[in-house]
This record gives C-alpha cells, sequence and structure tokens, in this order.
C-alpha cells in the first residue's frame, strides 16, 4: 500500500470510528497527520474521555482498517470515489469550518462542527468547481403550494445565471430546490447524511439518480452509513459552510433548516430568508429566525439572492417599483398645475396659477408643457384635464369570419 492509499484508508477509518465534525480528531490530524492520528486512536490515546469511549466501543464493533478498506471497495461498485484534502478537487471553502462556534452550545452535535475529513462523491463534476458559486436553497420537510413554488423558482432562476443550488436532498424545499435547478439544465448538489447507497428519503431515490446523473451526491459517511437522527445537523453545517450563502424558504419552530442557516451565520456566510405568510406555520421559524439575526438578509427572489452572494457592484437587485406614469417625470411646478386644475371643468390661469402657488409666466410655460403631453386640454375659458384615452378595440368580424363560425 503507497502511502497515498495508507492516507486515505486512516481518514475513512477515523470518520468511522468518530463521527463527522469531531473536533479532537480534527486537531490530531491537524498536527499529526491521518496516519499517525488513526494509530493513537486504535491505541486507546485519545486526548477526550468519551471520545476514548466512542473508539473502544466502535473498535469492538470491527478493526477499523477494515472497515475502510471494505468501504472503499463498496464505492468503487456504486460508481463512487472518495475526495479528501490531498485532491485537486478538494473545496476549499469548508475549512473555514474550523473557526465555526455555536454559542450556548448543551448539545455535543452543536459542538462537533469541525471541517470534514473526507467526502464520498458520486457524479462527475468535480466537488471543488461545483462549491465554487454556490447557494443553499433549504426549507421544511412538509412545504406548503407557496414554499415549493418559492424554492422551484429559486433553484431554478440560480441555475440559469450558473450557480450551483446545493440542499439536502429531503422532501418540501429541499426536493423543489433541486428540481428547479435540474429543470434550467443548470448544476445541484445534495448533500446526505447516510451512505450515498442508501439515499434518504428512500421516496427521492428517483430524483437522487438523476442529480447523480448531471450533479453530484455528496457524504461524509461510507456507504451503508445510516440516516440517523443527529447526522442530519452534521451535515448542515457543511451546507452552509461549503457555499457562499444559505436560504430557509420555509421553517416551522423547530427546523432543521433555520438550524443551516444559525451554522452559516456563525460560519461567516450569508444568511438569507424568505418572508412567508404570518398565518402559516411554516413561516414562524423563518421569521423568527430574521428577529434573531439581524445579519439575517430578507430576499424575495433571485436578484435578491445574488445582490448578496454575488460580485459587488455587478450584481445589484433592481428596486421594486410600480408602474411609471406619465406624471411621474413632472418636475414640482408642472405637478402643482396639474393637482390644482377641477376634476371636471376648466379654470382660467389666473385662477389656476394662485391656487398652484406659481407665478402666472411659470404656469404658462407649464400649462404649454402638460398640453404637449396631451394631460391638460386648452378652452376657451381656461385649461382643463384631459380626458382618459379611450381603450382600443379589436377590428369587427368580417362577413367572412362570421360565416365561417360553427353553429
Amino acid at each position: 500500500m503507497s502511502a497515498d492509499e495508507e492516507r486515505r484508508l486512516a481518514r475513512v477509518a477515523l470518520t468511522w470510528l468518530a463521527e463527522p465534525g469531531t473536533r479532537a480528531v480534527h486537531r490530531l490530524v491537524e498536527r499529526l497527520g491521518p496516519v499517525a492520528a488513526l494509530g493513537l486512536l486504535l491505541d486507546g490515546g485519545s486526548p477526550d474521555g468519551w471520545l476514548h469511549t466512542t473508539v473502544a466501543a466502535r473498535s469492538a464493533a470491527g478493526d477499523a482498517r477494515a472497515v475502510a478498506a471494505e468501504a472503499l471497495e463498496r464505492a468503487d461498485r456504486l460508481g463512487a470515489r472518495l475526495v479528501t484534502p490531498d485532491d485537486e478537487e478538494w473545496p476549499a471553502r469548508v475549512a473555514g469550518l474550523s473557526t465555526l462556534r455555536l454559542p450556548d452550545v448543551s448539545r455535543r452535535v452543536d459542538g462537533e462542527t469541525a471541517p470534514p475529513l473526507c467526502f464520498w462523491v458520486r457524479g462527475s463534476w468535480s466537488l471543488g468547481e461545483a462549491l465554487e458559486r454556490s447557494v443553499a436553497v433549504v426549507g421544511a420537510r412538509a412545504a406548503t403550494g407557496y414554499g415549493q413554488h418559492v424554492a422551484t423558482e429559486l433553484g431554478y432562476g440560480l441555475a440559469e445565471r450558473d450557480w450551483t443550488v446545493v440542499s439536502g436532498g429531503a422532501f418540501g424545499i429541499d426536493a423543489a430546490a433541486h428540481r428547479g435547478a435540474l429543470n434550467a439544465g443548470g448544476l445541484t448538489v445534495a448533500v446526505l447524511a447516510c451512505g450515498l447507497d442508501r439515499p434518504y428519503p428512500i421516496g427521492n431515490t428517483a430524483l437522487f439518480d438523476r442529480i447523480a446523473e448531471t450533479g453530484l451526491l455528496v457524504s461524509e459517511w461510507p456507504p451503508g452509513a445510516e440516516p440517523l437522527r443527529p447526522r442530519f445537523l452534521i451535515r448542515n453545517r457543511v451546507i452552509a459552510g461549503g457555499t457562499l450563502g444559505t436560504v430557509v424558504v420555509e421553517a416551522s419552530a423547530r427546523s432543521g433548516a433555520t438550524q443551516t442557516a444559525r451554522r452559516a451565520i456563525y460560519a461567516n456566510r450569508v444568511a438569507m430568508v424568505v418572508p412567508g405568510p404570518v398565518t402559516s406555520a411554516m413561516s414562524v421559524g423563518t421569521h423568527e429566525f430574521l428577529r434573531e439575526f439581524p445579519k439575517a438578509r430578507l430576499v424575495t427572489g433571485v436578484a435578491h439572492v445574488l445582490e448578496e452572494v454575488g460580485r459587488i457592484g455587478a450584481d445589484l437587485a433592481p428596486l421594486a417599483r410600480g408602474p411609471q406614469r406619465p406624471a411621474d417625470t413632472l418636475d414640482d411646478d408642472a405637478r402643482s398645475l396639474l393637482e390644482a386644475l377641477p376634476r371636471r371643468g376648466a379654470m382660467g390661469v389666473d385662477r389656476l396659477s394662485a391656487r398652484a402657488g406659481v407665478d402666472v409666466r411659470t404656469a404658462l410655460r407649464k400649462l404649454s408643457l402638460l398640453e404637449e403631453l396631451s394631460m391638460v386640454v386648452r378652452r376657451d375659458d381656461g385649461y382643463a384635464l384631459a380626458p382618459p384615452a379611450k381603450p382600443k378595440r379589436g377590428k369587427p368580424a368580417t362577413a367572412a369570419t362570421e360565416t365561417s363560425a360553427p353553429a
């Protein structure tokens, strides 16, 4: 076995011995390298008591190196590959997870947020290239029709503009975002909380196969790993830290989607929230997130998202405006004269100028302009508002048309 193969095997074994994101393991690998770190842990030299217990329990179930070798063989049969920090396609952005610290941590899963040791990848794209220009779109599994519509539109619009759409492959918002990107012919990445050979939920199997054909399926867990509940939160740190920003479309009061956005905030990424109806239970979590985190940005579409994560000065969203009216271009004097005219009838220039608060000379000049713009008409007794334009009517039916119509 070459030195490179030994390092790769060690990273897989370490991920099996302790869940991904374990800080003590990551520190050992950084200090000693994966091979020496694995040897130390297997010899009982864990720096943390709970990690020592975990390693002992896993080791009692099998030999870590043998398990890792079997996982590599299984991945090869699956058509998947192992990606490590030694590979060119390693996504550099996930290194930022080394500084991710969540406040008020009471659960181990919220404290163990270290960068990944390796990824299992299925798909032909380079993982690093796919995540270079990427945005996460996440949300509720029990999504409403409104939420699914918004997620689909976001996925489609981002992919159409050559951005990678990243999500977790779950029912609801995740699946809608993936499908939107696929329908646009764009790139989407599903980050799973289980082995690539047993995607969860099983109801999305066809979707996962489609993603693998044109995008990427990614997991930190080896083939065969089960989708245990804590693994979804562990997975969420990768979605948050591996992308430039995270958009939460819908989320209930207790939601993994807002946990992803929370990790994005503390990983110094952009966290964005799509507002929803205040009467919807699927909007409670998103609205509370906006209240809790002033740094979170409210977005309503692709243009807003790109303004947050795109190039400075190049991806600004246009301001939302109503339809422009002819009066919008008028200066203050012309507008005052127009407002001073009676709704019915005409008014002389002297009286009109006094009512508008402008001198007669200015009034005559501005009234001529308004007349040219077809906003006022001049009469013998003064000026009046121009009548509204009549709607255009379609051409009358010809005799040939009438006779050819079915009875």
